[in-house]
């Protein structure tokens, strides 16, 4: 039975050509049964994920076990979201990471989840990334709370409107003041 908190060995985004759009591979240092040695190299990365992709490219299924690693996934128009995990490893906890991944980034990106609109925004999906998952810990699986902790802070909603009103009410109270000031001396 497993009972640490890392739980994600990787997460992918890969394009319907079999490209890889990202990647982000979890070794941390802090894990029970140590440093991972599998998936180091970028040699081995490649690998993995061209025979991953070849497993997974028709839309149909969402979780197999391909070459010992337990592997959740979902397409989305011409991309394919991946997050894989040890065998061992719950497979419905790597199923809603994903999915809350997923949602929040089509909340960002305004349903345009595609390669060319994760590519133009690439600095809020590694954002969102970040904050679902963390050195392999998945810390947060609400859609909602990825978006509201990513999404830039929007400008000052309250307009300041300037006309010959605001002008004159402004000119009559420096006027004031200075009259007052005068007064004192």
């Amino acid at each position: 039975m497993n009972l640490s908190l890392y739980t994600v060995s990787a997460f992918l985004i890969i394009d319907t050509d079999g490209h890889r759009v990202l990647a982000k591979y979890y070794h941390p240092k802090g894990h029970p049964n140590g440093e991972s040695k599998k998936l180091t190299t970028l040699k081995e990365q490649r690998a993995f994920e061209k025979g991953l992709f070849q497993k997974t490219k028709k839309a149909g299924g969402d979780i197999i076990l391909y070459d010992s690693h337990l592997v959740v996934y979902k397409h989305s128009l011409d991309l394919i979201f991946y997050i894989i995990g040890d065998p061992s490893e719950n497979e419905l906890m790597l199923h809603v990471a994903l999915y809350a991944f997923s949602d929040a980034v089509h909340m960002l990106l305004r349903n345009q989840v595609e390669k060319r609109g994760v590519l133009e925004n690439l600095d809020l999906v590694l954002l969102c990334l970040d904050e679902t998952i963390d050195d392999g810990i998945i810390v947060e699986t609400d859609a909602t709370t990825i978006a509201s902790r990513v999404s830039r802070p929007k400008a000052d909603t309250t307009d300041i409107v300037i006309n010959e009103q605001t002008l004159l009410s402004a000119y009559q109270t420096v006027k004031e003041k200075m009259q007052q000031r005068i007064g004192q001396l």
